[in-house]
């Protein structure tokens, strides 16, 4: 009694479990099956069979351990739809025990109209075959909406292994470009999405996280939903999404058919007898193997387990639609590994449907090269490249040996294959077997250092570069470079840090075992950049605006080329050469100027035409003391100006003098300036040509102007005239009288203010024994020479250079 207490527990705790068991985990090993179809003349295991044809032979042997104690019974059945149900002869029953079929397995032939094929693995009952074919016949629709998911599901679930497995091969190691490198080429080739937030992760971490179940998204694939949909005879079975994260839970479940295989497996468990219930198997076909994996362990209690298992469909072949990755790649044939990198067709590189591969080259002679897929690589390897790629020599010394004989330009090779039982073509690929001869850069841009820049280099063949480095004297950079956007032309960007202007190199190098190739072109500083070229009509200067002037040779407008005239700052002035005649522009003239560098490159500016500047003509002046008064200092230079006095200077205009013209007064250095007008009264019109300009210098500039004046024309606009020299304004000091001892042996003195305004004092005008005013000096009375009768000569200390007679009372000093 309790032994069967205790199988009765055990039975409920299994129940139990199988409640609670996710319907969309396909973690548990099922049974095997081993398959193979002959169609005609040709036998292929099923691995690569793509779909099944009426006519054809299926040859099936349950695969069970010698110690299988439940006898399992192998049903093999055809459908005809989600709405007809199929004859009892489509029905086969193997018995997998039995000792014939065990050493010779059971053919079966694909009945016409037939549009899907199932297996079912049950255990062996009173009635099993008819109950299992009344359940088919009865709600054929749920056996065909399972054929579709689980083939689809067994698509996909490829999909995701082959991706682990191809991550899983990669060494321990830190590298995290190589493991996003392979990681990518996985992805593209089989239509996955990996998780991104893997690589945010420790490195060490980084492979974990991408190969834990849980971490992919499935892309899109037209290849395999095209087959899947015709499983449906577009009877209506929903289809599940195409492209979903997988589950977060790990065991190989991904959620892209969890919705649909969780509705299957309530269907499927929903339909049952008194005898069977369903679960679904996922089928991992390896070679003549059906592995299969269940998402529920089976019951050998009633209701009993049956597992349903999807076949290839019934269907018109659909050959994979292989596309190049990128088109304008150039397969290189000189490389050790040569890789076809191709995508759009995902089943290729997941199942063994596809085979007997080669790259048939498309020259006179021809030639077949064998191809394995391989998705961690990213595409088909060349295996006949890789074998026969390498040499000996008698000095055992490595050498390259060419697949290929060296070919024309335009050599192309087409992939072909055999997809299940049907030949099918795949694209056709350019290819290059020598390397590139001539290379040259083609980009005219220039070369700037301190920044990334693009090379754009091409030659007869752009396919077999290997490495391309910008070569700085003894400074290599290492360039990352790809196809360019027309044939034969390669783009490598380096980053030209740390790199002196001056001669630069592009090294490329080939696979084909010869030196790099080398090309030359120059680095230069960044370009000044320039924003304006300014002249006025009838000018023979002008003024350039931008950043890095200095780099500025020359500036060339309409044949006349203009050289800088000073160091430049914000802006350049520029002038013609003398006796140069003003470029025949009037104002408002569209010209572009082309400034030429010193480094020999040219920069276009656009050129401003401005409307001529005004311009005067200084016909005379006049200095007038205040109050009339007579100067004690004679001045002898007929430029100076003193401070105290007024000046008076009459403008030439050409033409009319315009009433809204304005003088310009300055200092030579600018730092100190005024301006005459018509409408204060400093300048007045003595007829329509001809202005009368007063300055009181004194009162306009302050007590601490001096030094040389200019003046200039300033229009209306605000358009500026050429400085003009006006005068050298001079601070004189107030001279008194001179004292002289009545000693003659004895020096005199000078009496007056400010005599610190005196740079020095003579007796004589050729200043012989003058004396030199000290620094500081603020006394009333100065030693100076005995003068010849009553004449002193004084040099001033704003015009230290002219010489000038003072004459004044001589009285006795006792």
């Amino acid at each position: 009694m309790s032994q069967f207490v205790r199988l009765l527990s055990l039975a409920a705790l299994c129940a139990a479990t199988a409640v609670q068991a996710d319907p969309a985990r396909f973690d548990l090993t099922g049974p095997k099956v081993d398959i193979r179809v002959t169609r005609g003349s040709r036998t292929l295991p099923i691995a690569q069979v793509a779909n099944l044809q009426p006519g054809d032979r299926l040859w099936l042997r349950p695969e069970l351990p010698e110690t299988q104690s439940v006898h399992l019974l192998l049903i093999a059945a055809f459908l005809r739809g989600t709405t007809n149900p199929p004859p009892d002869e489509w029905f086969t029953k193997i018995e997998s025990w039995n000792k014939k079929v065990k050493e010779e397995g059971v053919f079966v032939t694909v009945p016409k109209d037939a549009q899907q094929a199932l297996l079912f693995l049950a255990p062996e009952t009173g009635g099993d075959f008819g109950t299992l074919k009344s359940a088919v016949r009865g709600r054929p629709g749920i056996f065909v909406r399972a054929s579709q998911d689980l083939t689809e599901l067994g698509f996909e679930q490829a999909r995701i292994e082959r991706y682990l497995a191809g991550m899983r091969q990669i060494p321990a190691t830190n590298d995290t470009k190589l493991l996003s490198e392979r990681s990518e080429a996985l992805a593209r080739t089989l239509a996955l999405k990996p998780n991104s937030d893997c690589f945010n992760q420790p490195a060490e971490q980084q492979i974990v996280c991408l190969t834990q179940s849980g971490n992919q998204t499935l892309l899109d694939d037209g290849h395999g939903a095209s087959i899947v949909t015709e499983l449906a005879n577009n009877g209506g079975a929903d289809l599940a999404g195409a492209a979903a994260s997988t589950a977060p839970f790990g065991g190989g479940a991904y959620s892209a058919y969890v919705g649909a295989v969780v509705d299957l497996t309530k269907l499927l468990t929903n339909m049952h007898t008194a005898q069977y219930q369903y679960i679904p198997a996922v089928a991992f076909p390896d070679t003549d193997h059906f592995n299969l994996r269940l998402n529920a362990a089976p019951s050998f209690h009633n209701p009993k387990s049956v597992i349903v298992i999807a076949l290839p469909g019934i269907q018109p072949t659909k050959l994979p639609p292989l596309q190049p990755a990128n088109p304008k790649e150039v397969t290189c044939l000189l490389k050790p590994e040569v890789v076809l990198h191709l995508q759009n067709a995902p089943l290729v590189f997941s199942t063994g449907i596809a085979h007997d591969l080669v790259l048939h080259v498309n020259t006179q002679e021809g030639k077949d090269i064998p191809l394995v897929a391989d998705a961690s690589k990213g595409g088909l390897v060349l295996t006949a490249a890789v074998e026969g790629r390498r040499s000996m020599t008698e000095d055992d010394t490595p050498t390259t040996s060419n697949p290929v004989p060296p070919s024309p330009d335009g050599l192309t090779g087409t992939v072909h294959g055999q997809w299940g039982f049907d030949s099918f073509d795949g694209p056709t690929l350019p290819l290059q077997n020598e390397p590139g001869k001539g290379w040259k850069l083609v980009s005219e841009d220039g070369v700037i250092v301190g920044r990334e820049h693009s090379f754009t280099l091409a030659s007869t063949g752009a396919g077999c570069v290997e490495k391309v480095q910008v070569v700085s004297g003894p400074k290599k950079i290492n360039a990352d470079f790809h196809p360019g956007d027309q044939s034969r032309q390669v783009i490598a960007k380096a980053i030209l840090k740390d790199v002196n202007p001056g001669d630069l190199r592009v090294e490329v190098e080939q696979y084909g075992d010869q030196p790099p190739q080398q090309v030359e072109t120059k680095a230069y500083t960044e370009a000044a950049k320039l924003t304006s070229f300014k002249l006025h009509a009838g000018d023979t200067t002008a003024i350039l605006e931008g950043t890095s002037l200095d780099q500025v040779q020359s500036v060339e407008l309409n044949g006349l080329t203009f050289a800088p005239t000073g160091e430049p700052d914000r802006i350049l002035n520029l002038g013609l050469p003398k006796d140069a005649a003003a470029p025949k522009l009037k104002a408002g003239d569209a010209a572009t100027a082309h400034a030429h560098l010193k480094d020999g490159r040219t920069v276009d500016v656009q050129a401003t035409v401005l409307e001529a500047r005004p311009t005067v003509t200084l016909v005379n002046r006049y200095i007038t003391a205040p109050n009339g008064g007579t100067p004690s200092i004679r001045l002898s230079n007929k430029d100076d100006l003193p401070l105290s006095d007024r000046l008076t200077f009459f403008l030439k205009a050409n033409g009319n003098f315009p009433r809204n013209q304005k003088i310009e007064v300055a200092t030579k250095d600018g730092s100190l300036k005024t301006q005459l007008s018509f409408e204060d009264g400093t300048l007045v019109l003595q007829d329509v040509s001809t202005a009368i300009a007063n300055l009181d210098p004194s009162k306009a500039l302050g007590a601490s102007a001096f030094g040389k004046l200019q003046f200039r024309a300033v229009g209306a606009d605000g358009s500026q005239g050429d400085w003009q020299p006006l005068a050298t304004l001079v601070r004189t000091p107030t001279l008194k009288e001179i004292r002289c001892p009545i000693d003659d042996t004895k020096s005199c003195h000078l009496v007056g203010s400010n005599l610190y305004l005196l740079k020095s004092v003579a007796a004589t005008s050729k200043f012989d024994s003058a004396k030199e005013v000290p620094p500081g000096f603020g006394d009333s009375q100065l030693e100076v020479p005995r003068p010849y009768g009553t004449v002193l000569f004084v040099k001033l200390l704003d015009d230290p250079e002219s010489v000038n007679a003072v004459a004044l009372p001589v009285t006795p000093e006792f």
